[in-house]
């Protein structure tokens, strides 16, 4: 998310926290639950090719089957995750160039703690319960009848407590760590890209085409992380495994998924998360800057 700073502005702009968690929903109510369902559901079934994935969510009620989780979980995530990496990657940015560091490197670095601060702070439970109510369904191949979403939440709670609950948090921050500092990274570098190609001064716009195709590549480029997305979701999943005792940690998790599934198995579902990251991308730098400037009236 570019974080952007007015002129003689100071501390925290309180409209970019209302955007920010107005464009998340936005972007997760559109096409980002449709995609984040059909990349777990490839990440948690890493045998399934992607059409074998979307025959199976298509199977859960067709398309409604695409935006299971949305409601409550994804929309609860989606409201407050926006706001919480704006404020936070502010703050680190207005304390890093205080110092002397380079812009760049300090969004870049505000990008990287805003994601690990909002993974921690509101995104840990939320895509916990995302993964369940996508993951849950795979009891049905051993005939037992998937619960429902509150009472997975409530079996989760009563025998592991709130570190149930947030099952999977280390890998959602490292992986938004790397997703915002990535996004932000190579969107920047694509906007120099542009304006060298171009010929464009430093302080000129770049047209809308321009902006969505800078965030495009940020978006895309910034799944190389995949293996931490596929590690996160087998960590969240409700399926059990046999040869799978003792707690999940990311270390372990990222050897069971080697050994079964091999180097492949680690990139499952990058297809779809590929489409995910520009679009979120997108939703959350190009067009947030639109609706920004609609705010304050420009």
């Amino acid at each position: 998310m570019a974080i952007t700073k007015e002129p003689g502005q100071k501390g925290v702009n309180w409209s970019n926290i209302a955007v920010g968690g107005i464009m998340n929903m936005f972007e997760v109510t559109t096409l980002g639950q449709p995609l984040e369902v059909l990349k777990t559901q490839m990440a948690a079934n890493r045998q399934q090719t992607m059409f074998q994935a979307i025959q199976t969510v298509w199977s859960r009620g067709g398309v409604s089957g695409f935006y299971q989780g949305l409601i409550p979980w994804a929309w609860i995530e989606a409201s407050t995750k926006g706001a919480v990496l704006l404020f936070t990657a502010s703050e680190i940015e207005t304390a890093t160039t205080a110092v002397g560091v380079n812009p760049a490197v300090a969004g870049l670095l505000g990008g990287m703690g805003g994601g690990i601060v909002q993974a921690y702070a509101t995104m840990g439970f939320c895509t916990c319960m995302k993964t369940a109510e996508i993951t849950r369904h795979k009891q049905m191949a051993t005939g037992i009848k998937p619960p429902s979403t509150w009472a997975v939440f409530a079996d989760i709670y009563r025998r592991e407590g709130i570190a149930g609950i947030n099952k999977g948090v280390n890998a959602v921050a490292v992986r938004q760590c790397t997703n915002w500092g990535s996004r932000m990274g190579f969107a920047r570098l694509a906007e120099s890209t542009i304006r060298n190609v171009k010929g464009k001064g430093e302080n000129e716009k770049l047209t809308p085409l321009e902006k969505i195709l800078s965030s495009s590549i940020g978006g895309a480029l910034a799944t190389w992380n995949q293996p931490i997305e596929v590690v996160r979701v087998e960590m969240q999943s409700m399926a059990k495994s046999a040869d799978r005792e003792g707690k999940k940690t990311i270390l372990n998790t990222l050897q069971y998924i080697y050994k079964e599934n091999g180097i492949k198995g680690l990139y499952r579902g990058v297809t779809p998360r590929i489409g995910l990251g520009i679009w979120q991308t997108v939703c959350m730098v190009s067009f947030a800057d639109y609706v920004k400037a609609w705010v304050k009236g420009e």
